[in-house]
């Protein structure tokens, strides 16, 4: 099951390069199509994290009242979400649905080199693996390009990790929320820096374009649930 989405996405990656050409733009092409078929989810999770953080004046009240009491402070919180129509996971299910693709797209870009395992991109050195002129090999992580040729090799792959690092980090600052989250959230970003260091930067790619595409969808609709709310007022 697992090889089979392996080869669904290798398969996809090689489609998409017979048109275009370059491996990275084949990536980027890759994210776009998956963020426009989620887009419908992902402007459910950003309305369900707007509500949330519009919610945590009312939660934290809630934790005051009845911090003595546990069972019914999870009573009144799951009644208050309901009768506010309150999702405390709607923010949950794009990011899961995109797992699949994002770990395997990790598996075809990082796995073995042997011409026995076609499901592997690196399996195949007769064809090019780069990026336009910036990415010479989307199969090799900042750490191999260091380890490899040095600063000046691994430049653009450090820059990317470090886009990815950032990408972690900035939608959440850019959601409504308390400073303890948007901590959170920092030491997030933090922590994904070295998974960026080991990546293959096809990986990273991939992760820095959805979330460039999330946070324009995010801002868009934060946008327009404010403007909504300030016409209802």
């Amino acid at each position: 099951m697992w090889d089979a989405i392996k080869d669904f996405v290798l398969q996809v990656l090689n489609y998409l390069y017979s048109f275009i050409g370059d491996y990275g733009f084949a990536i980027i092409v890759l994210t776009i199509v998956v963020r426009l078929a989620l887009a419908p989810l992902q402007a459910k999770q950003t309305k369900s994290m707007y509500e949330m953080q519009k919610a945590q004046p009312k939660i934290k009240e809630l934790q005051k009242k009845h911090k003595d009491d546990k069972q019914k402070l999870q009573e009144e919180t799951l009644k208050y979400y309901q009768e506010n129509k309150v999702n405390p996971f709607g923010g949950c299910l794009p990011l899961i649905l995109q797992m699949p693709i994002f770990i395997a797209l990790f598996q075809v870009l990082a796995g073995k080199k042997e011409p026995s395992l076609p499901t592997y991109l690196a399996a195949h050195p007769e064809i090019g693996k780069n990026f336009w002129i910036i990415l010479t090999d989307i199969t090799q992580s900042p750490k191999a390009m260091f380890d490899s040729g040095g600063i000046w090799a691994a430049l653009p792959y450090i820059l990317l990790a470090v886009l990815f690092g950032l990408s972690v980090w900035l939608p959440q600052q850019l959601m409504p929320g308390d400073r303890q989250q948007k901590m959170i959230g920092l030491y997030m970003a933090v922590m994904m820096l070295y998974f960026g260091w080991i990546s293959p930067a096809g990986v990273l790619l991939y992760w820095v374009t959805s979330s460039a595409l999330q946070i324009g969808q995010q801002q868009l609709s934060l946008r327009s649930y404010k403007r909504h709310e300030a016409q209802g007022a």
